[in-house]
């Protein structure tokens, strides 16, 4: 009989757990509400660019034009990272939310060097701003909107581990950042009458807008290159074996990668030679359960060795002595 690779693997234990699975939902929910308010904000901005003519608006409308994608491609990564494993993906597709990033990355870069292009046909013939009161207004009504919408994703994006919706919500409150410079600038056009200030300000925002999308990449393809934990995290999983490992000698060549909302432990575990297969297991569950709740959404690997064949001694630099 044919193989079939697209079947979750129930019977290897990596079905979806249900508290896990409810978390996909809430995450593809907020991804589609993302879309509404990023679709609202881009329409805000870019009735203010439209009635003004400012350079410095249109950068702004620009870069909510990026938003709309992102969260599209937010939206596709995170109903695909919420796929259960299968036999040709074993350990899950949690990381298909870092492609979302890196994609929102890239997509905020070729925004910014669109900017500067126009940047550089204005500076010569800077434009008089029409209807400056209404274009700000607009604008400042867009941002109220992106700063409350960027807020509630990055705190729920943490809760649930979702590194799309995360980066989503920075660069939403990058793009609120360059807003409020964008809005004081305009301000200071309308009283001074200098409109060479507005393409500098588009010039300006379009160089911070790089360094973000530059540094979104660089976190994204951390992740993807299988980072470990953070030190924090490490420290708490290191406490979790020294107190609940108690029967084991001691723990070594502890290693951790993270994969989306997935921090996947592995470690060696050294008992006494004369222990039962049995006696071990008991530790080993009862380390697992621990591990897993001291670490939301951790799977847990451990690797049992009889203390005369285990590897290394217990002078090693990564090892806990239980």
């Amino acid at each position: 009989m044919e193989r079939d690779d697209t079947s979750p693997l129930i019977s290897a234990g990596l079905m979806m757990p249900a508290s896990q699975d409810q978390q996909h939902v809430q995450t593809r929910q907020l991804a589609l509400a993302g879309i509404a308010v990023s679709i609202l904000v881009v329409t805000l901005k870019a009735m203010a660019y439209w009635r003004t003519g400012s350079l410095a608006l249109y950068s702004d409308a620009l870069e909510a034009i990026v938003n709309v994608i992102t969260a599209i491609g937010a939206t596709v990564a995170v109903q695909m990272a919420g796929r259960p494993a299968d036999t040709r993906h074993q350990y899950g597709h949690h990381k298909a939310e870092y492609f979302s990033a890196v994609l929102e990355g890239i997509l905020i870069l070729v925004a910014a060097f669109t900017i500067l292009h126009e940047v550089v046909g204005a500076l010569g013939t800077p434009k008089v701003i029409a209807q400056p009161g209404f274009g700000l207004l607009l604008n400042g009504l867009a941002t109220i909107v992106n700063g409350a919408w960027g807020w509630q994703l990055i705190q729920r994006g943490k809760s649930l581990r979702s590194p799309a919706l995360v980066a989503d919500g920075w660069h939403l409150w990058t793009d609120v950042a360059t807003s409020i410079g964008v809005l004081v600038g305009i301000g200071l056009v309308v009283i001074t009458g200098w409109h060479w200030l507005d393409p500098l300000l588009a010039a300006m925002v379009a160089l911070y807008i790089l360094w973000a999308g530059w540094r979104i990449i660089q976190v994204s393809m951390s992740s993807l290159m299988d980072e470990a934990v953070t030190a924090e995290i490490q420290r708490r999983i290191h406490a979790v074996i020294s107190d609940k490992g108690f029967g084991a000698i001691e723990a070594h060549d502890i290693r951790t990668r993270t994969a989306g909302r997935i921090s996947f432990i592995e470690f060696h575990l050294v008992v006494p030679g004369d222990m039962s297969v049995a006696r071990s297991h008991q530790i080993c569950d009862r380390l697992e359960a621990a591990l897993e709740e001291a670490v939301p959404g951790a799977n847990v690997l451990i690797h049992v060795e009889p203390h005369v064949k285990a590897k290394g001694d217990i002078s090693e630099k990564d090892a806990v002595i239980i």
